[in-house]
């Protein structure tokens, strides 16, 4: 049920209230709770879940017999719990009531993304036909990003007595949301605490078991009308009881506010005393509502996204997680890009590759917060550069995945659901995440004009990729080019040839592809740095030209492998068995995870030309047709329209489209292809969360990547906007489905430039400023420069 601003959900349906819990989740870039029931602990069906960014764990696991280490986005106590249950007079207590009770008559939710509050509205009667009206209204203050709030109200219908309210802190919470994880070990908090102030805000503190980070939740319960407090501190939490006094058709309420500090805050201090010493000062829970909205109206501005139709609304519900997840609160923060955001337990919130398709939206509207997720990333180029020691390598090798040390935490062994088996996993060859970041670093400072940046914290980032691919090519001389052996791609399906003793493939065209790409710009990069600092850079890094001079002949002479007139996968892809697709859809329905069916079969995909995701095809997603033509060009492989349509026509046809990633990359390229299947691949993109098209994977948590690579699917992808050093370039394609939209966007210093596209015309406003003008580059190569406070209009 969605209609403009809201998104909501009509019916209590128990199989679906994961991916309610995931899709109503509440944020503010520094901390997120799950949109579930008050009412509720978790359970099969409920899984309430607060996340804080940063904050992981580890713990050890022994899984298969073997002694397995992970380090965990940790699942904070949960301030949201509420039970309550009806007095009528002169009767005995009735049940708890949730929304799995008998006497539910109705149920709502809904999600108002303008002013960022989560409703949910439940209507009991009992066989005697008494009722009772509940309504929940939850922020998470966009404003102060140490406090959200929840006000709950109780309506009686033909009774008269007592509404009981327990208002609980509970800190018996473990990571269990991820079935798949249920054999990890998922107690994360040690020496809980708990109390109450005499006040009467209730306290829990607790740590992390590894690294020990120190935590304090306060919650001050109000109700109106004001009534007594019973209070118990349990081991693992505190309960208040309230007993308010309801007549028919008069509501009364009660308001939690929390107020969440850790010793991750900076400047360091008591937590617990900060958290209950916030709430001294915190208003009643009206205010915070407005200072809350005020703060989400500011954000809309920036961040403005208008797309006419169903599209738009489901656009809209992905920038408002986007937000949420990384909001200018994060740029003060020591964060990366959490895969699935701070919406759920899967893939341990991990940061994998996914500011690729996060950062690029960032950098037209948030560029503090892009520059500081790209910090994440040089603050941990010291444990890059160790991996590439400890693995016999050079420069920086960044991990697979991430979390809070940036040492790898890719796990050893992964459980396929359909056999029961625990496998090894392979995925951290897939160093192509390096290039990934070196490629964000470069594309930050191109759209923004950081030059500060991109010579300073960026240039180390990038000169230390770049070196580490120059020391992992080898030369090879029966080819005379240099390959790099022993990687996965993006596809992530084919870990080993068929067979084969060791893990890894042979150049993966698109890893040797955007390596060459890292050499090529480490060198640019050194000819742009001014004297001094390229001097410095030089001997810190210890680069002299022996050195710059291999960087140049590997970034000409990387081999990328082709068969049968297209690029292949990787060397030896051709030689692999063709897969019975229509066979296996007729037999399995859905395929996308298909090296789970081959597994459980006893096959293996690594015997087939079958890829879960878009692998080759990632480069038309990275570059436009002239940096590829160009790129393949420098390492002497020509490669024309043909040549590259064709290449995407083959691999489309094998491609089981097993992440939500694997549609977006196929919609850009396609779209920009003017390929007829184009739209197919748009709105499979789009509806990949909201109709949980993977199959039960977004109750675990969003795919932030999938969601904000839809925003840059139409803000980049149908605009063909893009930096260039002549200035803003644009070259649009037509999408019938999605004629007419406008953004605003930031662009080298200038804010808040609009940018509106119409069949045929597009259009750039530039606010009024003391600057200069915004340079435009159309497609045919002319160049306009838009005055500040100038509207200026192109027929494409």
């Amino acid at each position: 049920m969605t209609t403009g601003w809201t998104w909501g959900y009509g019916r209590y349906e128990p199989e679906r209230e994961r991916l309610v819990e995931s899709l109503c989740t509440l944020g503010n870039g520094r901390f997120a709770t799950r949109g579930s029931a008050p009412e509720c602990s978790a359970g099969p069906v409920h899984y309430p879940g607060t996340y804080l960014a940063g904050c992981y764990d580890r713990r050890t696991s022994t899984v298969g017999g073997r002694s397995v280490e992970n380090e965990d986005l940790v699942n904070l106590p949960n301030w949201t719990l509420l039970r309550y249950r009806c007095l009528p007079d002169d009767e005995p207590p009735g049940d708890w009531l949730t929304p799995g009770s008998p006497d539910l008559r109705h149920y709502e939710v809904r999600l108002d993304l303008r002013a960022g509050t989560l409703t949910r509205q439940l209507y009991f009667r009992d066989a005697h036909g008494r009722g009772l009206r509940v309504g929940h209204t939850r922020i998470v203050h966009m404003g102060d990003a140490h406090l959200a709030a929840q006000r709950s109200t109780f309506r009686a219908y033909g009774w008269s007595g007592a509404v009981e309210v327990e208002s609980v802190l509970d800190g018996a919470v473990s990571n269990a949301g991820v079935e798949r994880y249920r054999d990890l070990e998922g107690h994360h908090l040690t020496d809980l605490t708990s109390g109450f102030e005499a006040d009467g805000t209730a306290w829990l503190s607790c740590r992390t078991h590894d690294p020990g980070i120190r935590l304090a939740l306060a919650v001050r319960t109000d109700t109106a009308p004001e009534v007594p407090a019973g209070q118990k501190a349990t081991p693992t939490g505190t309960v208040q009881t309230y007993r308010l006094p309801v007549v028919p058709r008069r509501s009364v309420s009660v308001v939690k506010t929390l107020a969440l500090h850790t010793s991750m805050d900076r400047p360091d201090g008591d937590p617990r005393a900060e958290a209950c010493d916030a709430l001294t000062r915190t208003p009643d829970f009206s205010r915070l509502l407005t200072t809350h909205e005020a703060s989400w109206r500011r954000l809309w501005e920036q961040g403005e996204l208008d797309v006419p139709g169903e599209e738009g609304r489901i656009l809209r519900l992905h920038l408002f997680h986007l937000l949420q997840t990384l909001s200018p609160h994060t740029a003060e923060l020591d964060v990366g890009v959490p895969a699935r955001g701070l919406h759920g337990e899967a893939y341990r919130g991990h940061i994998f590759w996914d500011e690729l398709f996060v950062l690029p939206h960032l950098n037209l509207h948030f560029p503090e917060v892009a520059r500081a997720l790209l910090m994440y990333r040089h603050r941990r180029l010291p444990a890059a550069r160790a991996a590439a020691r400890d693995a016999g390598g050079q420069g920086a090798m960044y991990p697979w995945q991430s979390a809070s040390s940036g040492r790898e935490e890719t796990q050893e062994l992964h459980l396929n659901p359909r056999s029961g088996r625990w496998l090894p996993d392979n995925s951290r060859l897939q160093h192509h995440v390096g290039s990934a970041v070196a490629y964000n670093v470069w594309r930050y400072a191109q759209t923004t004009g950081d030059r500060g940046f991109l010579h300073a914290e960026g240039a180390e980032v990038l000169l230390e990729v770049a070196r580490y691919w120059s020391g992992a090519a080898a030369f090879d001389p029966g080819l005379r080019r240099y390959r790099i052996r022993g990687v996965v791609g993006p596809d992530e399906y084919h870990d080993a040839y068929p067979g084969a003793a060791d893990p890894g493939i042979d150049d993966n065209a698109y890893t040797n592809a955007t390596a060459a790409w890292v050499l090529a710009r480490g060198l640019d990069l050194l000819e742009d740095l001014p004297p001094a600092r390229k001097a410095e850079l030089r001997e810190d890094l210890s680069l002299d030209n022996d050195e710059l001079a291999r960087w140049e002949d590997v970034s000409r002479r990387l081999h990328i492998p082709f068969h049968q007139g297209v690029i292949s996968q990787f060397d030896g892809w051709g030689d692999l068995a063709e897969l019975d697709w229509e066979g296996y859809r007729a037999r399995y329905g859905d395929i996308r995870r298909l090296d789970r069916i081959l597994e459980a079969e006893g096959d293996t995909v690594n015997r087939y030309q079958a890829s879960k995701q878009a692998d080759t095809l990632m480069l038309g997603y990275l570059f436009r047709p002239s940096e590829l033509h160009a790129l393949f060009a420098r390492l002497g492989c020509p490669l024309d329209d043909d040549t590259w349509r064709a290449t995407v026509a083959y691999h489309l046809r094998r491609t089981s489209h097993g992440s939500t990633l694997s549609s977006l990359v196929h919609g850009w390229v396609t779209a920009r292809g003017k390929g007829a299947d184009a739209w197919r691949y748009c709105e499979e993109a789009l509806l990949g969360d909201v109709a949980d098209l993977q199959g039960g994977t977004t109750g675990e948590g969003i795919h932030l990547g999938a969601m904000a690579g839809t925003l840059d699917l139409v803000e980049r992808g149908i605009t063909g906007l893009a930096a260039v050093p002549e200035g803003l370039h644009v070259e649009p394609v037509a999408l019938a489905q999605i004629p007419r939209f406008s953004f605003t966007v930031c662009f080298r210093g200038h804010r808040g430039v609009r940018v509106r596209m119409l069949p045929g015309r597009l259009g750039i406003q530039v606010p009024d400023s003391r600057g200069g003008p915004l340079p435009v580059v159309l497609p045919d190569g002319r160049r306009f420069g838009v005055r500040p406070g100038e509207e200026r209009w192109f027929r494409l």
